[in-house]
């Protein structure tokens, strides 16, 4: 068991027979009353995003999460494959829990699969992926009066928006927290 005071960003926790990982946590002490923690969590079976309140010194069950390197294979219509980089096991994960991860993911790539006691629960990809542009617009010369964008789809079929300059067939590091264009790939 693990007291609320003491969650962390990060931290995994069961309540309600759900499985949580804390993204924020903020104390809230007045003097007349006892400490209020609401914790911004995300539930890992669902991912829905949601804030919980408790009690000063209430408890929750701690929860441990195992953590796999492994590498996407391929999309086989229902399901996306996985392999375990040390057993070479293969494991399938429904699309629908994957939307999200499937935008950023390409063949051969390298995701950590976490699970909680033999339940796959999902996939953490690193911060930011390269991924090569496969379709552009054209620049249109004399609109640079602001940071002018211009819409462009990758590999993957996510549709970004990137600088003018950004020309087809190029690679670019996109932030897998949000979708958005951080760079040119070197």
């Amino acid at each position: 068991m693990v007291i609320v005071n003491d969650l962390k960003p990060g931290s995994s926790f069961i309540s309600n027979g759900n499985i949580y990982q804390v993204i924020n946590t903020q104390l809230n002490k007045t003097a007349m009353r006892q400490m209020i923690v609401k914790v911004k969590v995300k539930n890992l079976r669902t991912g829905v995003i949601n804030e919980m309140s408790f009690t000063g010194g209430d408890k929750v069950e701690q929860a441990v999460i195992d953590r796999k390197q492994m590498q996407y294979l391929y999309d086989d219509g229902t399901s996306l494959v996985f392999m375990d980089n040390e057993t070479y096991d293969q494991i399938e994960i429904p699309k629908d829990k994957l939307q999200w991860e499937m935008q950023f993911m390409k063949p051969n790539s390298d995701v950590t699969v976490i699970e909680h006691e033999n339940e796959i629960l999902g996939v953490v990809l690193p911060d930011k992926v390269t991924l090569q542009i496969v379709e552009c617009e054209q620049a249109v010369k004399g609109d640079t009066a602001t940071a002018a964008e211009k819409y462009a789809v990758l590999e993957t079929g996510l549709q970004i928006k990137v600088p003018l300059f950004i020309q087809n067939g190029e690679n670019v590091v996109i932030s897998t927290a949000d979708g958005k264009y951080s760079g040119r790939a070197k």
